[in-house]
């Protein structure tokens, strides 16, 4: 967010999220794009993982964590 104008900078938004509604069920997305689904900070997303609300993200490798698109989907329809 910018200090001087109190709006989100576009440029911080991930690419993915802008995008996710091209994106096939079958791509994943990293921490920040599941954040700016939910509106929410990185803690609230673990939390929410931990109590069920939100799938559990895939271990890519060593270094990469990812949430299934098509399981997001899922759980923003209510389904």
């Amino acid at each position: 967010m910018s200090h001087q104008t109190g709006k989100t900078d576009a440029s911080a938004i991930p690419d993915a999220l802008k995008n996710f509604d091209s994106l096939p069920d079958s791509a994943n997305v990293r921490q920040p794009v599941v954040e700016g689904l939910f509106s929410c900070s990185a803690a609230t997303v673990w939390r929410m993982v931990k109590r069920g609300s939100i799938p559990a993200p895939r271990k890519l490798s060593e270094r990469v964590t990812a949430w299934n698109v098509g399981d997001l989907r899922k759980t923003l329809a209510g389904v």
